[in-house]
């Protein structure tokens, strides 16, 4: 049985790794536009309450995240030990550790045509966002991996549903439906970063309001997505012995999936899906549909076998697979050297018939736009550092080099 699990879980990576490399690339992909002016609506944010498909790649990873986190941690049978531990606080201040480097490289680049360069280096630190993606998912990962190793994956949706309802309470308590200073959250961010050191969001009338989308209080409900990540993991591997457990695992997915998601529709009435809240009705549908996304898959590759055989549209289908698998082998390194390959590129400087560019905007204005106009060139801007990215992901892959971060 103990063979067979083991068996399971691993066929079960690689729709997991195909799905965290959907996200991987679909983030690469919205972050990085050729320009920000000019862009889909499907690849902008909610300006507040809503759902666009941009706001789904996050915590698709973060889902992502607590699914592997759970097979992570089958080995050591979801006990919080002294390794574990040791485990948890290596990946945060490694995690810690890139995001911030990365922060300063940026600054440290930006700053090569400053007049005063030492002094616009010293502005760093006392400006620097302290949260942000990366950090967020070092938060995440250590204090969601604390929680499942102290209350077990069986008991997952209970934590996580103790999270949002308790998460829920303080904003209706408080009133915070709406983007201004009074909304708690701001409140709680403006105190405890400080408002040098956070991300400001424009309300509808023109307000800058110190309210980061990863913030401080909003870090509680984000925690729930590796919660009910983990126990998206322990369905799929469990009751392995039996012939039809792909079949099973696919079915058990699948309505867990549709349960959450309806339930995040419900919510919605009382506390609107918000991504810069994280709002409970946000987590569940998001998890819903990851879990729905992720049985689809489950169903495609390991249970239909597509890809797999010698036909042409197998072939096909194959190299898409291999595509996204490429980038879910390396997910944050790939994503973290896209942000310091646009750094790099907005940070070579020339001019061209008489117009300043940097790399990245010669490119876009003078490659892309020409040849399909603002917003495709926009976005084919985009989707060139995907494929950029891909030709470092998929040597790595093929060599079965993985770096973590």
């Amino acid at each position: 049985m103990d063979s067979q699990k083991k068996q399971l879980s691993s066929k079960r990576l690689l729709a997991l790794d195909v799905l965290r490399g959907i996200t991987i690339a679909g983030m690469i992909t919205v972050n990085n536009p050729g320009s920000w002016a000019h862009i889909y609506a499907p690849l902008r944010h909610a300006a507040w309450n809503g759902c666009t498909p941009t706001d789904l790649v996050f915590p698709f990873f973060m889902f992502v995240m607590g699914v592997a986190m759970y097979m992570s941690y089958c080995k050591y049978d979801h006990r919080l030990t002294w390794q574990t531990f040791g485990k948890l606080c290596f990946r945060l201040v490694m995690i810690l550790l890139v995001a911030y480097s990365l922060s300063f490289i940026s600054r440290l680049l930006r700053g090569i045509y400053v007049d005063d360069f030492a002094e616009y280096m010293r502005g760093w630190l006392p400006n620097m966002r302290i949260m942000g993606v990366l950090p967020r998912l070092g938060l995440v990962s250590f204090f969601g991996g604390l929680l499942l190793l102290t209350f077990k994956p069986r008991r997952a949706p209970l934590v996580a549903t103790v999270l949002l309802t308790i998460y829920c309470i303080i904003i209706g308590v408080t009133g915070s439906f709406e983007l201004t200073m009074d909304n708690i959250l701001a409140r709680v961010d403006l105190a405890v970063l400080g408002d040098s050191h956070i991300y400001h969001l424009t309300n509808s009338i023109g307000e800058r309001i110190p309210l980061d989308p990863e913030g401080v209080l909003s870090t509680i409900p984000c925690l729930s997505h590796v919660l009910l990540g983990a126990f998206a993991g322990k369905l799929i591997t469990t009751h392995s012995e039996v012939a039809s457990s792909r079949q099973s695992a696919m079915s058990r997915l699948f309505i867990f999936g549709t349960i959450i998601l309806l339930t995040g529709f419900l919510i919605d009435y009382a506390f609107p899906i918000n991504k810069s809240m994280w709002s409970a009705s946000y987590v569940l549908v998001t998890c819903g549909l990851a879990s729905l996304l992720l049985a689809l898959l489950i169903w495609l590759i390991d249970i239909k076998g597509i890809g797999q055989s010698a036909s042409k549209g197998q072939r096909i289908s194959k190299k898409i697979i291999r595509f996204f698998e490429s980038f879910g082998a390396n997910p944050l390194f790939i994503y973290c050297l896209s942000a310091l390959f646009v750094y790099i590129s907005g940070a070579i400087r020339f001019t061209y018939n008489n117009v300043a560019y940097n790399l990245w905007s010669f490119y876009y204005n003078v490659c892309m736009k020409p040849l399909l106009g603002e917003t495709g060139g926009s976005l084919a801007s985009a989707l060139s550092l995907v494929a950029v990215m891909w030709l470092i992901a998929y040597p790595l892959y093929k060599k079965k080099i993985y770096i973590k971060i």
